[in-house]
C-alpha cells in the first residue's frame, strides 16, 4: 500500500513521491487529487495518463482564479448580474436623489478615487447606493470597507472568492487580507470607488486596538502615496425630516429612531410613503488638502484618522440639521434654560434691586413675558400647516419663480450656523410663501418674528406651533421685557434654529422698501457678540407680487384711513381671495451677510467694541441688507408699465407712447444687469400688453373715444384719478433701480445747460439724497461720485449724453437725451409734492401747536385742499406715508413752526427749483 503525493517543484514542474503521510498541500492540488482518489491505487504504468490528468484539472482550476487571490467579498461588482441589478432598481424605486446632489459627484475631477461615507453602517444603504449610482453613470461603490456582500454576488464570484481564500491559506498559512495585500489600494486607484462608515458597533474595537484595520487609516495612507486626489463624499439618507427629540418614544425603542430606523421600520417607510425618504450628498471633502492643514499634519497617522474621522461626522451632523433643524424642545424647556441662566438671574437680581422689588415677583414678571414671546415649534404641525399653503398658493398664484441654486447656496450656509433670513414685507402672503418654499426643498421652516397684533386667538397658537414668536411694536419703558425678549432671541441661536425678521417693522403700503428699523438686528448682533453662535449669516430676500392682495386696503390706509386690526373675522372674510387669481410670485435671494466678517471690520471677535462702534455698524449691517434687497428685485411687467403710465407727461396717452419711455427704463435695467420677470424676458411686448389689459380690466386706466373723423387712430388712454395711487403702488415696487438715475437727471437738468462736467451734480446729488434719506435705503458702500460715474455710463449707453471730444469729465447733452432725463426725473415728483404739503404746512403752524396725530391730520386737509386748487399734480402725493417721512425729515432739520423761516424758506426755494425741471 503506497499514497501517490504530487506537488510544485522549484522549478514549476511536478515531483512525485511515495510516502506513507500527506504533507499540507494547496487547494488546486487537493482538488486534482480529490478527483482522482480512485484512480491512486493503480499500477505506476498508467502514472502518465493520471499526472496528465492532474494538469488539466489544476489549469482550470488556477483560470478560474484568474491568476490572482485578489477575490474578496467587499468587492461588489458595478454589474451583479440583469435579476440582482432589476431587483434592487425596483426595490429601491421610492428613494429620492435629485439632480443638484449627484451634480456634486459629477464635478469632481475624473481621476480622482472616490470614496462614498456614511455616518452609521446600514446594508440598506450600501445596496441603494451601488445600484443607483450605477444606474446614474456615476462613480459606483464596488469597494465596502467592512461588509461582506455574500448573497447578491453572482455564483461565479463566490466560488472565485472561497477558491482563492482557501488556496492562499493552504499555500501561506495564513488569512487573505485586502489591507496587507494592497488590494484596496490597487482597485481605488484603478477607478473602483469605495465605501466607508463611520460608526459601527465595532468600531471602536477596530480603529484602537487593531488600528491596521481602520479604513480612514488606509486611506490616509493611500492619500500619500499616490498622485490622484483622494474624495472622499458624505452620503445622509433621510427616512423622516421630523428633527431629534431628546424622548425616544415607544416606536423608536423597538424599530429604531427615524434618524437610525430599524430594518423594519426601513421597509415600512420605503414602501408606506414613496418619495418621503431622499438622499442629500454632503460636500465632498479633499483628503489631501485637509490633511495639509497644520493641525492636522502635525499630527501622527493614528491622530489624523482620529480628526478625518471627527470632521466627517460633524460635517454630516450640520448637514442633517439643515434639513430637519436641531434637536426639539418643548416650550417649557426653552423657558426653564433661559429662566436658569446666568446671565438672566444676573440681570433679574440687578433689576429687582434697583427698582426694590421682592425678586419672586421678577420672575413671575418673567416668566409672564415668556410666554408672552415664546413660539411653541411643533414639527408634525409645520407638516400638516405646509399642506395647507401649498394649496392655498396654488390656487390664488400662477406660480413661485424662484432661482434654482438657491436653496442648495441658503443650505451651504446654514452648515456654518443659523441663517437669519431677511425679506421685504409686502403681504401678509410673506408668512407663509418663504417658509413653504423652504420647507418644500427639505430645509426645516424657520422661526418667524411677528408683530404680537397677529397674536389674536385662534390663530395665535396655530402660529406659535409654525415657529412665530411674536415682540412688541415698541420696547420703551419696558426694560424687564426687553432683557427677556434678547435672552429668548439668544437662546434660538444657541440652539441653531433659522429666524426670519421683517426689518422694515410691518408691510410696506407704498410699494417700495422702507427704511430698516435696526433694534432687532442689534439683538441679534449683541447675542452673536455674546457667543450665541459659532456663525450668524444674514441672507436678504426680495418677495414680490405681480399683484397683493391687500391692494384696497392699502390705498384706504395710504389716502388717511385707518389700519383694520388683525381679527378672526378678517381671517373669515378672506375667503374671496380664493377665487381670485394674482399673478406670479417672485423671489430672489441677495448677497449673504456675514456677522463674523461685519465685526472683523470693526475689531477682533472677543474684543470690547464701544457702543458708538456698535451703533454704526448694526446700522451699516441694515442698510447693507437693505440695498441688497433692492439690489435683487425682480422687475414685472405691471411695474414697468405703472411707471410709464405714471411718468407720462401727457394726460391722455397711447401705447406707442408708453413704448418710449419702456424702452429707456428696459435699456437702464439691462445696464444694472436688473432680474426682469421671465414673461419680460421672453416676450418684453406681450407683457406689457398683458399688464395692459390687467389695468384696462381692474379700472386703473381706461380707453378714450378717438375724436371724430380721424382714421385708423391708435387706442388712446387715460389713467383714472382714483386709482393713480395703485399704479404708484406697482411703480414703486422697483423705483430703486431709478433713483440714482433720477438724482443724476436732476442735477443735470438744474445744470440748465447742454454741456457740464461730473463735478457739477456732485453738490445736487448729495443734496438730493440727504432730502429722500427717509424714502429710501442708499447703498452705505458706494459713495455719490460712484453712482453719478456709473449713471452718466449708463447714459452715454443710451445715447442720452455724449462725452466730450476733448475736454476730460465733460459731456454733452443729445437732442433726445432732454426728453429721456425727464422720464427719470419723472420718479421723483410725487414725493417732492408730498413734501411740498407738508412744508407748507410748518410755514403756517404755530409754536407747539398740534400733536402729531392732530398735525397729520391737517397735513392731509392742506394737501386735498392744494390738490383741488391745482397747486400739486399728483394724486398719488396725497400719501399719509410720505407726509409722515416729510415730517420726520423736517424735525430732524429743526423745522417745528413758521419761527424756523429760514430753514423752511431753504427747503422751500429747493423743492420749488428741484421741481420747475420736472
Amino acid at each position: 500500500m503506497h499514497s501517490l503525493l504530487l506537488f510544485n517543484a522549484p522549478d514549476g514542474g511536478w515531483v512525485r513521491q511515495e510516502r506513507k503521510h500527506q504533507p499540507l498541500i494547496s487547494p488546486c492540488d487537493f482538488g486534482a487529487l480529490l478527483f482522482i482518489n480512485d484512480f491512486c491505487h493503480r499500477p505506476m504504468t498508467q502514472n502518465r495518463t493520471i499526472e496528465n490528468m492532474i494538469n488539466r484539472i489544476r489549469r482550470r482550476l488556477e483560470k478560474a482564479l484568474d491568476g490572482t487571490h485578489d477575490h474578496y467579498f467587499l468587492f461588489f461588482p458595478k454589474d451583479p448580474g440583469r435579476l440582482v441589478r432589476m431587483g434592487l432598481r425596483l426595490f429601491y424605486t421610492g428613494v429620492r436623489m435629485d439632480p443638484e446632489q449627484t451634480a456634486v459627484i459629477s464635478a469632481l475631477p475624473r481621476n480622482a478615487v472616490i470614496v462614498y461615507a456614511v455616518k452609521y453602517s446600514s446594508r440598506f444603504e450600501y445596496l441603494f447606493y451601488h445600484n443607483r449610482m450605477g444606474d446614474m453613470g456615476l462613480p459606483c461603490p464596488e469597494i465596502a470597507f467592512g461588509f461582506r456582500t455574500v448573497a447578491l454576488q453572482p455564483v461565479r464570484r463566490i466560488f472565485q472568492v472561497l477558491l482563492a481564500h482557501l488556496d492562499h491559506f493552504f499555500r501561506n498559512r495564513s488569512r487573505l487580507d485586502p489591507y496587507k495585500s494592497g488590494y484596496i489600494k490597487r482597485s481605488l486607484t484603478d477607478g473602483h470607488a469605495g465605501y466607508v462608515t463611520l460608526l459601527e458597533r465595532k468600531g471602536i474595537h477596530r480603529r484602537l486596538l487593531k488600528t491596521k484595520k481602520d479604513p480612514l487609516r488606509q486611506l490616509i495612507e493611500i492619500q500619500k502615496r499616490i498622485d490622484k486626489p483622494v474624495y472622499i463624499v458624505p452620503q445622509l439618507m433621510f427616512f423622516s425630516r421630523t428633527p431629534h427629540r431628546n424622548i425616544r418614544t415607544l416606536v423608536d425603542i423597538l424599530f429604531g429612531t427615524e434618524e437610525r430606523p430599524g430594518r423594519l421600520r426601513r421597509v415600512v417607510t420605503l414602501f408606506k410613503n414613496p418619495g418621503k425618504v431622499f438622499v442629500e450628498t454632503s460636500d465632498p471633502l479633499d483628503l489631501n488638502t485637509f490633511l495639509s492643514q497644520p493641525e492636522v499634519a502635525s499630527e501622527n497617522l493614528v491622530q489624523q484618522a482620529v480628526l478625518l474621522r471627527r470632521h466627517l461626522i460633524e460635517q454630516i451632523n450640520r448637514h442633517r440639521q439643515t434639513i430637519t433643524g436641531p434637536t426639539i424642545k418643548t416650550r417649557e424647556e426653552i423657558k426653564q434654560d433661559i429662566l436658569t441662566g446666568e446671565r438672566l438671574n444676573e440681570f433679574l437680581v440687578h433689576h429687582a434691586g434697583s427698582r426694590e422689588i421682592p425678586l419672586p415677583k421678577v420672575r413671575k414678571e418673567a416668566d409672564d413675558y415668556l410666554d408672552e414671546i415664546a413660539a411653541n415649534y411643533n414639527p408634525s404641525f409645520v407638516r400638516f400647516a405646509s399642506v395647507i399653503v401649498k394649496w392655498i398658493l396654488e390656487s390664488m398664484f400662477e406660480g413661485v419663480s424662484i432661482e434654482s441654486n438657491a436653496v442648495n447656496r441658503i443650505r451651504q450656509f446654514s452648515k456654518k450656523g443659523p441663517v437669519i433670513f431677511v425679506p421685504c414685507h409686502k403681504s401678509h402672503v410673506d408668512y407663509l410663501v418663504l417658509p413653504c418654499v423652504l420647507y418644500t426643498h427639505n430645509m426645516p421652516a424657520p422661526h418667524i418674528v411677528a408683530g404680537n397684533n397677529l397674536s389674536f386667538w385662534p390663530l395665535g397658537p396655530l402660529f406659535r406651533m409654525g415657529g412665530a414668536f411674536f415682540i412688541r411694536r415698541s420696547f420703551r419703558g419696558a426694560v424687564l421685557y426687553a432683557r427677556v425678549f434678547s435672552e429668548y432671541v439668544h437662546k434660538l441661536l444657541e440652539e441653531g434654529f433659522n429666524i426670519k425678521v421683517f426689518m422694515e417693522g410691518g408691510r410696506s403700503r407704498t410699494g417700495k422698501l422702507l427704511v430698516p428699523k435696526l433694534g432687532f438686528l442689534s439683538i441679534l448682533l449683541s447675542a452673536f457678540k455674546n457667543g450665541a453662535c459659532e456663525e450668524l449669516t444674514f441672507i436678504p430676500i426680495f418677495i414680490g407680487y405681480d399683484r397683493v392682495l391687500e391692494e384696497s386696503a392699502y390705498l384706504n390706509e395710504v389716502e388717511g384711513g385707518q389700519k383694520e386690526s388683525e381679527s378672526l373675522l378678517q381671517v373669515i372674510k378672506a375667503r374671496k381671495f380664493l377665487r381670485r387669481r394674482y399673478g406670479r410670485i417672485y423671489i430672489k435671494m441677495g448677497e449673504a451677510t456675514s456677522a463674523r466678517s461685519l465685526f472683523s471690520e470693526v475689531a477682533n471677535i472677543g474684543d470690547d467694541i464701544p457702543q458708538k462702534v456698535f451703533n454704526r455698524m448694526v446700522r451699516t449691517l441694515g442698510y447693507r441688507l437693505a440695498h441688497a434687497i433692492d439690489s435683487v428685485a425682480v422687475v414685472t411687467p405691471h411695474a414697468l408699465a405703472a411707471s410709464a403710465i405714471l411718468n407720462t407727461q401727457k394726460p391722455v396717452f397711447t401705447r406707442r407712447h408708453l413704448w418710449k419711455d419702456i424702452e429707456t427704463y428696459l435699456i437702464h435695467l439691462n445696464f444694472q444687469n436688473a432680474t426682469l420677470a421671465d414673461s419680460l424676458v421672453l416676450d418684453t411686448q406681450t407683457a406689457i400688453d398683458n399688464a395692459l389689459g390687467d389695468y384696462l380690466q381692474r379700472k386703473f386706466i381706461e380707453t378714450v373715444s378717438p375724436k371724430k373723423g380721424a382714421a385708423d387712430a391708435e387706442t388712446l388712454y387715460q389713467i383714472k384719478e382714483n386709482q393713480r395711487p395703485n399704479l404708484e403702488y406697482y411703480k414703486n415696487n422697483t423705483i430703486a433701480f431709478f433713483i440714482p438715475a433720477a438724482f443724476t437727471a436732476l442735477a443735470i437738468l438744474e445744470t440748465d445747460a447742454f454741456q457740464f462736467s461730473a463735478s457739477n451734480l456732485h453738490a445736487s446729488y448729495s443734496a438730493l439724497q440727504e432730502f429722500f434719506r427717509l424714502e429710501f435705503a442708499f447703498s452705505v458702500d458706494r459713495t455719490p461720485e460712484y453712482l453719478i460715474r456709473k449713471t452718466l455710463k449708463a447714459f452715454i449707453d443710451d445715447a442720452i449724453l455724449m462725452p466730450h471730444p476733448t475736454l476730460p469729465d465733460t459731456y454733452n447733452l443729445t437732442s433726445s437725451g432732454f426728453r429721456k432725463l425727464k422720464s427719470f426725473a419723472a420718479f421723483l415728483k410725487t414725493f417732492f409734492e408730498a413734501y411740498e404739503v407738508v412744508l407748507g404746512f410748518f410755514e403756517k403752524a404755530p409754536k407747539n401747536g398740534f400733536s402729531p396725530k392732530d398735525r397729520l391730520r391737517k397735513i392731509q386737509a392742506r394737501g386735498n385742499r392744494m390738490y383741488k386748487l391745482k397747486q400739486i399734480e399728483r394724486k398719488e402725493s396725497l400719501s399719509k406715508i410720505y407726509y409722515q417721512n416729510a415730517v420726520d425729515f423736517f424735525l430732524s432739520q429743526g423745522i417745528k413752526s413758521r419761527e424756523d423761516e429760514e430753514k423752511i424758506v431753504f427747503f422751500a426755494d429747493m423743492i420749488r427749483r428741484f421741481r420747475a425741471y420736472m
